[in-house]
């Protein structure tokens, strides 16, 4: 049984991010549609709302809870928790402060959907951009952490994640002055 329900955690945590992922990417679409005309403007609103509604309510949200009650059953079935404060467990004592952050970042969007369709645009679509790879972030350390667990250098690792994060916000700029030079 205990496989069983480790499979389903693995396979809501899989459909959960791809909700994290695609969902900033409707914010920046819908953002920029207000750069339109008034016709096309409605029209793409109406239509990234009804998206960005079956996207958040139909997977995202659901993803995150089964996620987080699979993962409870594994962590407490797997006996995984009388490790958590021993040396070999500081793995996962460290990637559940990176899930927290995760679960934090969903919240985060959240309000930006919330705020999205009352038609409030706080963002620009460039912050949305960055905003949008977080979850890579989040993503990577995460499976980083659950694979290689204590044969993990804490100082390798938390280098590697910076330089990624570094090469990352670098392709961000890279795209925008590409970006703008085409308009």
């Amino acid at each position: 049984m205990y496989n069983y329900i480790k499979a389903l955690h693995i396979i809501f945590v899989v459909t959960w991010f791809s909700g994290m992922f695609y969902m900033p990417r409707l914010f920046i679409y819908n953002t920029e549609a207000n750069e339109q005309p008034e016709a096309i403007r409605n029209a793409l609103r109406t239509q990234f709302n009804v998206m960005m509604t079956r996207l958040w309510y139909g997977i995202t949200w659901p993803s995150a809870v089964l996620t987080l009650v699979f993962g409870v059953f594994v962590l407490f079935n797997g006996n995984w928790n009388r490790s958590l404060l021993q040396p070999e467990g500081r793995w996962l004592l460290v990637k559940l402060c990176f899930v927290l952050g995760l679960y934090i970042y969903h919240f985060t969007l959240h309000n930006i959907f919330k705020q999205e369709l009352n038609g409030q645009f706080k963002y620009t679509s460039q912050q949305l951009r960055i905003w949008n790879e977080v979850a890579t972030v989040f993503l990577i350390a995460i499976v980083m952490l659950a694979v290689v667990k204590q044969s993990f250098s804490f100082v390798w690792g938390l280098a590697g994640l910076v330089l990624f994060i570094i090469v990352l916000m670098s392709a961000v700029k890279i795209y925008k002055a590409i970006r703008s030079k085409s308009k």
